[in-house]
């Protein structure tokens, strides 16, 4: 396994626009110190491996100084490590070996909420007139003590947590132990991008915002209106609402400005990318991602959940996603993630009764035929299928609040099976890790120098994406076969003055007719023939 440096065509696009971007979950990547947690220097120890895919750039989920209610999503000090992952001088070491191996370093930042041991917060909830007491979301009980409005928490329960010190309520969109800043305040904002600047100075190339649409809240604290249009069945409180007041409010876009015109003090080649959640996220993704006439005011791309809680992959889905971004005057650029640490993996979710390796090759070549940015789940170039988990296995507090309604996220991040040997625990740790390891065989090991694996397959569709422009710049145009558009892919990757090429998918698990040219780069499946494509086949065109 060698490293495979950067080799994209002369162009004049920024080095993140069409990027792969690999996300390390960084409990579940690589332990070295024994105690069954992934940190740092393993994250460094293994970049070799991230490199030699061909990838754009690494994301490390959270690695802040956190109790860890929520797995590091819960911030007690924004500008340091826990200590369970390493420290500052690991992380300068983890930038200096990932810049040498030509990869770019991305970054959470958790710019909503905090834990509720973070210093601000304990100064906040002391008394209603410490210099900090506003910096959090603080109302007053309705006249019987309920709550002072309707609002759910993502988790499963009501939005608001009363405290007796203040008595008052005080928000957390998310676990009781995640208080909610209050960014309508511009010393909170002043606040948050100092941390920008301190991660900046370290020298990473870029943040992926989390949970950026709910930063702020309606300041009347209306109630949320009833939600009527489901995309999937409600399994929380949270999903009969639709959340028009505790979060998407249009101030959040003059505060991106702020964060916009921070980065761009430190040059162009930063990068910028928003988690948009929420059923109807698009308005939102284009409003943070618009450019201006007089150019980038605000963030460089974003990406919501709409292929990650999919139940099922259909033409459908990837027309109607790709089509809300046609690329007019003054649009954002989008991204696109089949799998992250939110979602189980899509393979388990989609894959029916395919075979898993051959769909998970067919989802590599869809993904990097896709107009706009690709994100990467640590273990999909493996093509890692969700783990089942026993109840008393379970650590994520979302899955253990529903279970059994709801799956959690514990299936997607367990362990990197690096080796297939189960004595060492699949190569990860020397101790029993936090989750248990799964799918031994699908390990590294196992696939390196297999030219047939999902992992050489990957190497193989990211080099061919990596090499194109077409493929990392062009639009998107769909074509239509046999008098509709019906079940079988087919779109055209065009840049005018380069080329064109040409990808066709069929995700079914019957043969669909096809009369276009059937000349491929990369292929998954039987080669089309008799004017129809195989089930679960595809291919990436020459460039033309």
């Amino acid at each position: 396994m060698q490293a495979v440096p950067s080799t994209r065509s002369d162009t004049a696009a920024p080095w993140w626009k069409g990027a792969v971007t690999y996300q390390v979950y960084p409990r579940s990547f690589q332990d070295t110190t024994g105690d069954g947690v992934g940190d740092l220097p393993g994250i460094t120890q293994r970049l070799p491996h991230i490199a030699s895919l061909g990838v754009d750039a690494i994301w490390i989920s959270p690695f802040f100084t956190s109790p860890m209610a929520d797995y590091g999503y819960d911030v007690a000090d924004f500008c340091d490590v826990d200590p369970i992952f390493g420290t500052l001088a690991d992380f300068d070491a983890l930038i200096a070996r990932a810049h040498g191996l030509g990869l770019k370093v991305i970054i959470d930042q958790v710019y909503s909420h905090t834990s509720d041991q973070h210093p601000w917060f304990e100064q906040s909830r002391q008394s209603r007139d410490n210099q900090k007491s506003d910096w959090y979301v603080w109302a007053d009980p309705n006249a019987d003590g309920t709550p002072p409005n309707n609002w759910q928490s993502v988790f499963g329960m009501g939005a608001w947590q009363w405290d007796a010190r203040r008595r008052q309520y005080y928000l957390h969109n998310f676990l009781v132990e995640q208080p909610d800043l209050n960014l309508h305040n511009p010393q909170v904002q002043d606040a948050i991008l100092s941390v920008t600047r301190f991660w900046l100075e370290r020298g990473v190339d870029g943040f992926r915002l989390d949970a950026l649409n709910f930063g702020m809240h309606d300041q009347q604290l209306r109630d949320n209106p009833v939600e009527t249009e489901h995309k999937r069945p409600p399994t929380r409180p949270f999903d009969f609402q639709r959340h028009t007041m505790n979060m998407s409010q249009p101030e959040v876009v003059p505060f991106i400005e702020r964060i916009r015109s921070v980065i761009d003090e430190f040059g162009a080649d930063r990068f910028t990318v928003a988690e948009v959640g929420g059923p109807w996220p698009l308005d939102e993704m284009k409003a943070f991602t618009r450019v201006d006439p007089g150019g980038d005011a605000r963030l460089n791309t974003a990406y919501a959940f709409d292929f990650l809680y999919a139940e099922q992959l259909t033409a459908d889905l990837v027309r109607s996603t790709q089509r809300e971004w046609p690329g007019g005057p003054g649009e954002g650029w989008p991204s696109w993630a089949f799998e992250n640490h939110d979602a189980p993996r899509a393979v388990s979710r989609w894959a029916g009764a395919c075979d898993p390796d051959r769909y998970s090759k067919l989802l590599a070549l869809l993904l990097m035929g896709l107009r706009g940015n690709v994100f990467l789940f640590q273990g999909q170039e493996l093509g890692l299928q969700q783990t089942e988990l026993a109840f008393e296995d379970l650590r994520d507090p979302e899955a253990i609040t529903n279970w059994p309604e709801t799956l959690g996220r514990d299936g997607v991040r367990t362990p990197i099976p690096w080796t297939g040997e189960s004595n060492d625990f699949a190569g990860f740790s020397t101790a029993k890790p936090w989750l248990p390891v799964s799918d031994l065989g699908a390990s590294v090991a196992e696939q390196d120098s297999d030219p047939d694996s999902v992992l050489s397959f990957y190497r193989e569709a990211l080099a061919l994406r990596r090499d194109c422009r077409v493929l990392r710049e062009g639009r998107i145009e769909f074509i239509s076969d046999s008098g509709g558009e019906g079940d079988l892919l087919v779109f055209d990757r065009v840049l005018p003055g380069v080329g064109t090429r040409r990808v066709v998918v069929n995700v079914t698990g019957e043969p669909l007719p096809y009369s276009g040219a059937t000349a491929s780069a990369l292929s998954v499946g039987d080669r089309a023939s008799g004017g129809m494509i195989p089930a679960w086949s595809g291919f990436i065109g020459p460039l033309v």
